[in-house]
């Protein structure tokens, strides 16, 4: 019998090598009046930025700009909301990184709101969002958050009283996406990495999400079918090879689509509020903590001898059959898994949470003020803070 469950609908998604160059017909049909929301200087140095500059004149588009430094802050989007109100705006261009597409998403939304955008976010705010926005054009030049397929645009405020935190509304999926592996093929290393980590962990708690269905089981376990043996070349030989950054790619897209329909874990219950109080990349984070909350929630799972509980544990072994386990035995599989997770941390050159500052006196903190979230059985506070433990 399945259970009852929903799932939101999915961005229009053009997939594939050289698709960027449709971005210019793409827009037009939006109107006349377009904002472009990039990132860092790497998209104007590859000359991508240039030629798309050029592709949006051709068919006569005037562009707006913005650039964002960094993940969004609620004063980067309120300032470029209010710059932007009045202009016309028919549609809003986001080509970057995940904190580019939150950005571009968030702006579009505030460009129908009046106020600030706090006012909106989840467990901050007070107010509830409308769901108008101008519609939005996710481009991603990493593979990671998945944010080209999310209903929420992520917002933090790093510092005492820090947070990070979502604008979240079923409107707010792109209305389009455009996955061209080309644009990833100049991340580095340490990005590739990163964000590759956060798409896995993305992919593995949704797939064992107290809120999963057999829907979103199908997509992440496709995802990582296509992830795991291609994110260890992305980030070494398989850097300039399309067909290798193509398929991180579409994993990251498809962890994207999952954790909007089934939820997330304990890992990002820790790594959102992590984020809130230190400038900890996300993917690093997420990366650090994934194997002690796969072996701690394998851990409680065993002890618990229900048929939930069984279902959980076997899901988590055929990820481990993924990561090369070849018996049969699931717990053996699940050991595979977090020993392989571990490996990647080394594989992967993943910096540990103290070479940003995390230390022994955050732990309390983090492990009391953590979220569980979907996680398949909770980890108690002491499991929460030896995850953290672990990799300061």
């Amino acid at each position: 019998m399945i259970s009852a469950f929903t799932f939101s609908a999915m961005p229009r998604l053009i997939f594939g090598p050289g698709t960027i160059g449709r971005l210019g017909e793409i827009a037009a049909s939006f109107g006349k009046n377009a904002l472009l929301v990039t990132g860092s200087e790497a998209l104007e140095r590859s000359g991508h930025l240039s030629r798309m500059l050029e592709d949006l004149k051709a068919v006569g588009m005037h562009v707006y700009q913005c650039r964002i430094a960094g993940e969004p802050s609620p004063a980067m989007v309120d300032q470029a909301a209010t710059d932007l109100k009045g202009k016309g705006v028919g549609v809003v261009l986001a080509v970057g990184g995940g904190s580019v597409l939150d950005a571009g998403k968030a702006i579009a939304a505030m460009l129908k709101e009046n106020g600030s955008v706090i006012d909106f976010l989840e467990g901050v705010g007070k107010r509830t969002p409308s769901g108008e926005s101008v519609p939005v054009v996710a481009v991603p030049t990493t593979s990671g958050t998945g944010s080209e397929a999310t209903k929420n645009a992520v917002i933090s405020r790093v510092g005492n009283g820090g947070f990070k935190k979502s604008l979240r509304h079923d409107n707010y999926i792109p209305r389009l996406a455009i996955l061209d592996p080309t644009l990833c093929v100049s991340a580095p290393p340490s990005v590739t990495a990163a964000c590759g980590m956060d798409a896995l962990t993305q992919l593995i708690e949704s797939y064992v999400s107290a809120q999963a269905s057999p829907l979103t089981d199908a997509l992440a376990m496709d995802g990582m079918c296509y992830l795991i043996p291609a994110l260890p070349d992305a980030c070494g030989n398989g850097a300039a090879d399309i067909g290798c950054r193509g398929l991180v790619a579409y994993g990251a897209f498809l962890s994207g689509v999952t954790l909007a329909n089934a939820g997330l874990g304990v890992v990002h219950g820790v790594a959102g509020l992590m984020g809130g109080i230190l400038s900890i990349p996300h993917g690093i984070a997420c990366a650090n903590l994934l194997p002690y909350a796969v072996k701690a929630t394998v851990g409680n799972l065993t002890a618990v001898h229900t048929q939930r509980a069984d279902a959980a544990n076997d899901k988590f072994a055929r990820i481990g059959k993924l990561f090369g386990a070849t018996l049969e035995n699931r717990l053996d599989c699940c050991r595979h898994l977090v020993v392989g997770l571990y490996r990647w941390l080394d594989q992967l050159d993943i910096p540990r949470l103290g070479e940003f500052g995390l230390t022994l006196a955050h732990v309390d903190f983090l492990a009391h003020a953590a979220s569980n979230k979907n996680n398949p059985l909770p980890l108690s506070t002491v499991q929460i803070g030896q995850m953290i433990q672990d990799r300061c």
